[in-house]
C-alpha cells in the first residue's frame, strides 16, 4: 500500500520558459494525494540536475529530428502545405509518450497548435519533445488510473482533448506498477471523461477494432485480459457522458515509434507504401494500420464538425495517403465503409 506523499500539480511559470529548464513556479498549493505507486512519491518539479547534460543536449536535437519525421512521412504524402497556425485551440493530449500519442504531439507542435500534456513521467516529456517554449507545449504530472490528479485547473482553457492511452493486451512489463487494461482503458478512462468540463469542443478517444466483438473468435483472444471488453467500456462511458466526441477504433498497430524502445525509435517511424486509410464504420474492418496514419487521424478528427458523436474504424494499405491535407481526410470520414 502506497504511503502518503505530497504531489505538487505545477504548470509552468506564465512566462516563456525551455522545456528543459522548468523554473518551477506554481500558480497555486500543492495537492496532497495517495499516489498508486512508489513512482509517483517525488514532488513533480524540474531541475537542471534531473538530466545529464549529454541526454538535454540529445532531447534538444530529438525534437528537431521529430518534427522533420513527421513532417516528411505525413505531410510529405500530399503536395499541399500543412494547415495553417490554429492559436484559438489548445489541444490536451492524455498518453502523449505512447506510440501514438508521442506522434499526435509532435504533429501538433509542428502545426503550431497549443498543446498540453499530461504525462505520468516528466523527465519523459523532457526526453522526448526537448526545449519547448509553454506557449506551444505546457506539460503537466498526473496519473488518469487517480481521480486526485485530475485537477480542474488542469482543463482551464482546454478546447479539445486526444486521448490515446493503452497498455498491452497481455500480460507483459508494461503491465506493472497497477497498469492492466481495467485499470488503464477502462478506470483511467472514465476519470478523464467524469473530470472534463462541459466547455469542451471535442474528444477523440483511441480505442480499437473488435470492441463490440470481444466474444467472439478471433477476438476472443485477444481479449483473454479484458482489454477490448475494457476499450468498449470506456467508449460506451464517454458516449454517455454528454460531451461532443468521436471515437477512432485503429486495426493493429504497425511502424515505430514502439514504446518498448527508445527516443530513437521515434525518429525513425515511418509509414512506408502503407500511405493510402481505409475507414469504416459498424466494427467490420479487420487489418492494420500505421500509427503514423491514427495520430493523423486524431488531429484531423478536431476539427470534422459532422464527425461529432461518431466511431470510425481505421486501417492503412498500401497506397498513396491523404497525407495531412484535410480535404482527402473530410472525404475520407464523410464516406467511410459500412
Amino acid at each position: 500500500m502506497a504511503m502518503a506523499t505530497q504531489f505538487s500539480f505545477t504548470r509552468l511559470s506564465s512566462s516563456p520558459v525551455a522545456l528543459d529548464r522548468f523554473s518551477v513556479a506554481p500558480r497555486r498549493s500543492a495537492l496532497s494525494v495517495r499516489p498508486p505507486s512508489p513512482s509517483f512519491s517525488r514532488r513533480s518539479s524540474f531541475s537542471e540536475a534531473s538530466i545529464s547534460s549529454p541526454r538535454r543536449r540529445a532531447a534538444a536535437d530529438a525534437a528537431s529530428s521529430t518534427a522533420n519525421a513527421v513532417r516528411e512521412e505525413v505531410i510529405e504524402a500530399d503536395s499541399g502545405a500543412a494547415p495553417p497556425a490554429s492559436s484559438s485551440k489548445l489541444v490536451l493530449v492524455v498518453g502523449g509518450s505512447g506510440g501514438v500519442g508521442q506522434l499526435v504531439v509532435a504533429s501538433l507542435l509542428e502545426r503550431n497548435i497549443k498543446t498540453r500534456l499530461f504525462i505520468r513521467d516528466l523527465d519523459k516529456a523532457k526526453s522526448l519533445f526537448g526545449q519547448q517554449d509553454e506557449e506551444r507545449l505546457q506539460v503537466w504530472q498526473g496519473d488518469t488510473r487517480n481521480p486526485e490528479h485530475l485537477d480542474p485547473s488542469m482543463f482551464e482553457g482546454v478546447t479539445h482533448v486526444i486521448c490515446c492511452t493503452g497498455t498491452t493486451a497481455f500480460p507483459s512489463k508494461r503491465w506493472e506498477g497497477d497498469n492492466s487494461p481495467e485499470r488503464v482503458d477502462w478506470e483511467g478512462v472514465r476519470n478523464l471523461i467524469s473530470a472534463l468540463p462541459s466547455s469542451v469542443e471535442r474528444v477523440v478517444l483511441v480505442s480499437s477494432v473488435g470492441v463490440t466483438k470481444f466474444n467472439e473468435l478471433p477476438w476472443s483472444i485477444m481479449n483473454l485480459f479484458g482489454v477490448l471488453k475494457y476499450k468498449r467500456m470506456g467508449e460506451d462511458f464517454l458516449r454517455q457522458s454528454g460531451l461532443p466526441f468521436t471515437i477512432l477504433r485503429p486495426g493493429r498497430l504497425t511502424d515505430g515509434p514502439y514504446t518498448s524502445y527508445d527516443l530513437n525509435t521515434l525518429l525513425k517511424a515511418t509509414a512506408g507504401q502503407r500511405r493510402a486509410v481505409v475507414v469504416g464504420q459498424g466494427d467490420k474492418l479487420f487489418g492494420e494500420v500505421s500509427r503514423l496514419v491514427v495520430a493523423e487521424a486524431c488531429i484531423q478528427l478536431l476539427d470534422l464538425e459532422f464527425a461529432e458523436g461518431e466511431i470510425y474504424e481505421i486501417n492503412s494499405v498500401e497506397g498513396q495517403g491523404p497525407g495531412s491535407d484535410p480535404q482527402k481526410w473530410r472525404e475520407l470520414f464523410k464516406s467511410p465503409k459500412v
